[in-house]
């Protein structure tokens, strides 16, 4: 009982830091999904709409990632399956505007492209930093790091995608750009899921140190 004790205020520890976390991750996803979504739609572009949905999908995630801090690891598997599947409808989202766009082409607004990109961009990098120190903590955690992750990419690619709207004053490096951040969604979906299933394997049904 007393190692179970120890070994709860070692857990409860961590859980605190985890929740500050992934408060402060919130806030930053929520306030880039704000000024993404207007951006993306004005700007018609279809990568920075991907980017701006993906920020709203890492909003989700992140809330309900604080659900499952307190949670026991087989929730925390459960909650991270949800997260695959946001991951994996941002990816159909996405899909179905490059349909839209190859239907009705338009050069999207590169400048509009390039500066919130790189507003996103810094906010997101912010957001790995945080993230990454509790990579290895479990798989409510690890699966947040991922969509992290992706943020990045994503962000990344937008910009250089903003560049090449410019120099081709075409649209089709946003349709190439958007089409492989599916690819990358559709992955990272996979991974989650694949993750959270050798989680839910493992995973005791109930702890023998819960109260």
């Amino acid at each position: 009982m007393g190692y179970c004790c120890e070994r709860d205020d070692v857990a409860a520890g961590l859980r605190e830091k985890q929740s500050s976390t992934l408060k402060i991750v919130l806030a930053i996803n929520v306030a880039m999904f704000a000024a993404g979504i207007g951006a993306g739609i004005y700007a018609g572009s279809s990568s920075l709409l991907s980017d701006s949905l993906d920020n709203l999908g890492d909003a989700a995630t992140y809330g309900l990632s604080l659900y499952a801090v307190y949670k026991s690891s087989r929730a925390k598997a459960l909650v991270a399956f949800v997260k695959g599947a946001l991951i994996l409808i941002a990816a159909l989202v996405v899909l179905g505007q490059v349909i839209y766009k190859l239907l009705v082409p338009a050069v999207p607004i590169f400048e509009i492209m390039g500066v919130v990109s790189l507003f996103v961009l810094a906010g997101n990098s912010i957001c790995l930093f945080l993230l990454t120190r509790h990579r290895t903590d479990d798989v409510n955690m690890s699966s947040v790091w991922e969509c992290s992750r992706n943020d990045i990419a994503s962000n990344v690619s937008v910009f250089l995608a903003a560049g090449a709207v410019w120099f081709t004053q075409s649209g089709w490096p946003d349709i190439i750009l958007a089409l492989a951040l599916v690819g990358l969604f559709l992955s990272s979906a996979f991974r989650v899921f694949s993750d959270a299933t050798a989680e839910l394997r493992t995973a005791p049904i109930k702890s023998s140190c819960d109260r």
